[in-house]
């Protein structure tokens, strides 16, 4: 048992000691033209620039946040949060285009609805109260739905009367 403890400490004495290096980074500032109006500039940059930016600034961001500049820190604010592709405001008046569109919608629909209602012709003959009481009468007949419906005891519905009664 002492010989394997000496062996494995005289192993880990021959390992050489694992130095971890230290990260050295460029992390100088970034200029200040090229952050300069950012929020004005960022949709209209192209995306390899954009890239390049965020790059930069994550890179930037990895040191002490104390060293970064009140642009980089803007910046840095304004690509993740800023009001830019999903988070960009609407554009002026489109609210009033969606509720126009929705009324145009709507009032198509009502006369695609009356053109055809008007090219219809008679509702058919079996769309009359008589026929729907013989139609209750003939389920009852036939004990249709037993446990729930016309058939059942003390149903009181309508059945299949939908037509507005006979005027006299």
């Amino acid at each position: 048992m002492l010989r394997t403890s000496l062996l494995r400490s005289s192993t880990r004495a021959a390992l050489p000691t694992l130095v971890r290096p230290v990260q050295a980074r460029a992390a100088h500032a970034i200029s200040n033209p090229t952050l300069a109006d950012i929020e004005k500039r960022w949709e209209t940059m192209p995306p390899q620039e954009q890239a390049d930016l965020w790059m930069s600034l994550r890179d930037r961001m990895k040191v002490n946040w104390a060293e970064l500049t009140q642009q980089e820190k803007k910046a840095a604010y304004y690509i993740a949060f800023g009001n830019h592709g999903p988070r960009a405001q609407d554009p002026p008046g489109e609210g009033w285009r969606v509720a126009m569109y929705t009324a145009i919608g709507i009032a198509t629909s009502f006369a695609l609805f009356v053109t055809i209602r008007s090219f219809g012709g008679q509702p058919p003959h079996t769309m009359n109260r008589e026929w729907e009481e013989a139609t209750n009468e003939y389920l009852k007949s036939e004990k249709s739905e037993p446990i729930t419906g016309i058939s059942s005891e003390g149903y009181d519905g309508p059945g299949q009367i939908q037509s507005a009664p006979k005027k006299k």
